[in-house]
């Protein structure tokens, strides 16, 4: 079986859009002065990083890791340094083409994996507009290709009125899902299981917006679990992996918490995640929902196991995991609730360069597939993320 062919036509549906330095400052008005996200170097190193106000937050080239010469953590110093395929839309479409993917589902960078360091900013407005800067600028930057880059709306989600506002907006600008994230208490807002939420949940479903959990979208220490004397490639690799587990609190909370029961036509997507791990976690939550006398004492709350659930509306993806634990992902939980992502261009995405153990998608598909039936390679590759994403 050869996957690199347009038959498939493939959807990734985890990748990243690197953000321009002038992304806010061009867009959001110069009265917040300084306040405005935007890009300074660092006098001793070279390094451009990303501020909002006199915060510091990723350096602005840290995302942009495709082909690139060194081992994670350390990245180009500005973008100027970087691939120019992982910033430039016209030679991402180059590179998407020689990895035979038909569309890439948007993630972002900066105003996502520092969201705290936005919500730090003193104006409501400031962080209002920057919410807003940032769906017109990939609005924009998707429109070269609108069948092939797919973007996510992101939300102020620390105002619910106007999260609702937003969403709105971004499903009329061609957005295909919505951003959250799991650890909304992490942002001093109600936890993601409190009927608080039920106002988006119930306007998401409406829309046909599916609710992407990406990794990383909440609480940051993990980053300082390891010692300082732990080499930093390796507190590196350790974050990674803790980042990838957070997202089973996304699917035990969406299920145990009655999300899933209250609005089943709504899908959830757990993103960068992986599936190996899943069928452990949903046969641990059907052990524990019924041991536990879920059944029997809120029979009226809940009228499914929590696999039920699962089936119904959560999907998971995977972008490195061996031929093995792929296959076995799909024998326990079903080829139905299964995508397939490339991570383009961080660190841990499938783009080979100098300093990575990645294989291109089309060689890797090749051999995690082997033995799979080509309808559920179907399924993965293209059927189940086109359903969720509103394409042919």
């Amino acid at each position: 079986m050869n996957v690199h062919t347009n038959q498939y036509r493939i959807i990734d549906v985890d990748t990243h859009v690197v953000e321009p330095y002038d992304l806010w400052t061009s867009r959001v008005s110069s009265k917040y002065g300084d306040a405005v996200p935007h890009v300074k170097q660092d006098a001793e190193t070279g390094t451009d990083y990303w501020y909002f106000g006199d915060k510091r937050a990723g350096g602005a080239g840290s995302p942009a890791m495709a082909g690139w010469h060194e081992h994670p953590p350390f990245h180009p110093k500005t973008l100027g340094e970087a691939e120019r395929y992982t910033w430039d839309a016209v030679e991402r479409l180059k590179v998407m083409d020689d990895y035979g993917i038909q569309a890439q589902v948007l993630f972002p960078n900066v105003i996502f994996f520092d969201a705290k360091t936005l919500l730090k900013l003193d104006s409501a407005n400031l962080m209002l507009d920057c919410i807003k800067a940032y769906n017109d600028w990939q609005t924009d930057y998707a429109s070269i290709a609108p069948d092939r880059f797919l973007p996510q709306t992101i939300l102020p989600f620390w105002d619910l009125d106007e999260t609702l506002k937003e969403l709105e907006r971004g499903k009329r600008m061609g957005h295909r899902g919505l951003v959250f994230t799991s650890e909304p208490h992490f942002f001093a807002q109600p936890k993601l299981t409190s009927p608080h939420w039920d106002r988006l949940w119930a306007a998401a479903q409406e829309m046909g917006m599916p609710v992407n959990f990406h990794i990383g979208s909440g609480d940051h220490e993990v980053n300082k679990l390891m010692d300082d004397s732990v080499p930093s490639h390796a507190d590196y690799a350790s974050m990674g992996v803790l980042f990838f587990m957070g997202n089973a609190s996304a699917v035990t909370q969406i299920i145990c918490g009655g999300i899933c029961q209250r609005f089943p036509k709504l899908n959830f997507v757990s993103v960068e995640s992986g599936v190996g791990w899943l069928p452990f976690a949903v046969a641990s939550l059907d052990w524990q929902w019924i041991n536990c006398g879920v059944p029997k004492e809120h029979a009226d709350t809940y009228d499914l196991l929590p696999s039920e659930y699962f089936r119904r509306q959560i999907y998971g993806s995977f972008w490195f995991e061996d031929n093995p634990l792929v296959k076995f992902a799909i024998d326990r939980i079903g080829a139905d609730n299964i995508l397939y992502e490339t991570d383009f261009p961080h660190p841990t995405s499938m783009s080979p360069g100098p300093a990575t153990s990645a294989k291109r998608p089309p060689d890797y598909l090749e051999e995690v597939f082997a033995g799979v039936p080509q309808d559920q390679v179907q399924k993965i590759l293209h059927d189940n993320a086109a359903r969720l994403y509103g394409l042919d």
